[in-house]
């Protein structure tokens, strides 16, 4: 379905939307399985372009043979590789995974960084990725705009842009501070789930009487 281009929700309206959010899921929670802020950072680097799903099956082992830098170091690219290979760009990866490992071991104590921008100097860690574990692992209230949010967001009015940045910016503003810490949970998982990009599922949508995307869409027959 084409995205449409929607004006901008009145702040009455954004606070609504979030209060709904909230209500439906207070505590909302990633998909991703992990067991601390390393698993987790490698979790959400195996993450892009595969779907968590893929990326927790694959992490299973991997996790239980190397649940911190220095395991994960001595396993080798081979042995990462091998345990990855079932997720999409998995020998890239590996790479990434291992040098990462690397230096964190050599720069950082062995310990995952609490800043965006050391996380970003960390091979395979791009803005998203350090966004999301300042979140999770951190309890920092940042947004990660994956295409579920950045779909969300333009959809529905609550942060119309034009690149993942633009969204980001845009929703540190305009999301209340009370909701900013599960602020992307609840927007990835709404895309992922109910406002799906091909037909969202307007007729279950708990922002529908706020969202600005027309027309809804309606109940199958049945339902």
């Amino acid at each position: 379905m084409a995205q449409q281009k929607v004006k901008r929700l009145p702040k009455a309206d954004v606070e609504a939307i979030f209060g709904a959010f909230a209500a439906a899921e207070p505590e909302p929670k990633g998909e991703l399985d992990y067991v601390n802020p390393f698993t987790l950072l490698v979790a959400v680097v195996l993450s892009a372009q595969a779907t968590d799903a893929g990326v927790n099956k694959a992490t299973k082992l991997l996790f239980q043979l190397a649940d911190t830098p220095e395991k994960m170091a001595a396993l080798g690219v081979a042995e990462i590789e091998d345990k990855i290979k079932t997720i999409g760009l998995f020998r890239n990866k590996a790479k990434n995974v291992f040098a990462l490992s690397q230096q964190l071991i050599e720069k950082f104590d062995s310990k995952v960084p609490e800043t965006r921008e050391a996380l970003e100097s960390l091979p395979g860690v791009g803005r998203k990725t350090a966004n999301v574990v300042l979140n999770i692992a951190f309890k920092q209230p940042t947004i990660a705009v994956d295409t579920h949010l950045f779909r969300v967001a333009n959809r529905t009015g609550l942060a119309p842009g034009k690149t993942p940045l633009e969204v980001e910016t845009s929703l540190l503003k305009v999301v209340p501070d009370q909701y900013l810490l599960h602020a992307h949970h609840w927007l990835i998982l709404h895309g992922r789930y109910i406002c799906k990009a091909r037909k969202p599922d307007c007729w279950r949508c708990v922002i529908r009487e706020w969202c600005r995307f027309e027309p809804k869409t309606p109940a199958p027959k049945g339902n």
